[in-house]
């Protein structure tokens, strides 16, 4: 079976499971979005819902972010991982949205890459969901599951959005991004995993990725 087939029959299972999956972090807007996917760096999801509406009550948009002092905003974000340096990195990724694109979130990914704490996989998920321009975020669920599968070598990040982007049709590239998440957090774990009883990893795991799972 060649990758672009087996990508097909993922697909259709993932539609079958997931056929409208909602966006995991709370927000109303690109601007809120924006923060809460820089904040969920090495964060659960759970954890950045629970400290953004303390957050948003203290700094609804870049302008007031911008002029709120740091120590306040590290105050309601503290229980999030890196909080002291995503503090600083939201107060200067506002800034630089004040001053150099008139405090609206820019809907062009090398704009966002270059906002202040701002990387490839952050603008990724900002310009698909935010913007509906398609784009292939790739998550630690994602990387995982793509070698697992036998639909990337699993050799970097880069290379296996490389690769699902080549076999999953580009209309489904938003949706496709999370379904595998939620796929890989409620059915497809990285430890423990009945191979023989997932609808996915059943048919689909490689031997390769079988072998070096159960010699871990």
């Amino acid at each position: 079976m060649t990758r672009a087939d087996k990508a097909a029959r993922i697909g259709e299972i993932l539609d079958a499971l997931y056929p409208d999956p909602p966006i995991p972090l709370d927000h109303r807007d690109p601007f809120t979005l924006l923060v809460s996917v820089a904040l969920s760096a090495q964060t659960t999801d759970k954890k950045v819902n629970q400290v953004t509406p303390a957050l948003f009550a203290l700094a609804p948009d870049p302008e007031t972010m911008a002029r709120t002092p740091v120590p306040e905003l590290l105050a309601t974000i503290r229980e999030v991982g890196l909080a002291p340096t995503k503090a600083k990195r939201l107060r200067a990724m506002a800034e630089a949205l004040v001053t150099e694109h008139g405090g609206q979130v820019p809907a062009d990914i090398g704009a966002l890459e270059r906002l202040p704490g701002v990387g490839h996989k952050t603008a990724s998920v900002v310009i698909c969901q935010a913007f509906g321009v398609p784009a292939f975020p790739v998550d630690t669920h994602i990387h995982r599951l793509a070698a697992r599968w036998g639909l990337s070598s699993g050799r970097s990040v880069e290379q296996t959005e490389r690769d699902l982007k080549a076999v999953f049709p580009r209309d489904t590239w938003i949706r496709r991004h999370l379904q595998i998440i939620y796929f890989g957090r409620e059915r497809c774990p990285a430890r423990g995993h009945d191979l023989a009883a997932c609808p996915v990893c059943s048919w689909a795991a490689t031997k390769k990725r079988i072998r070096e799972e159960r010699a871990r």
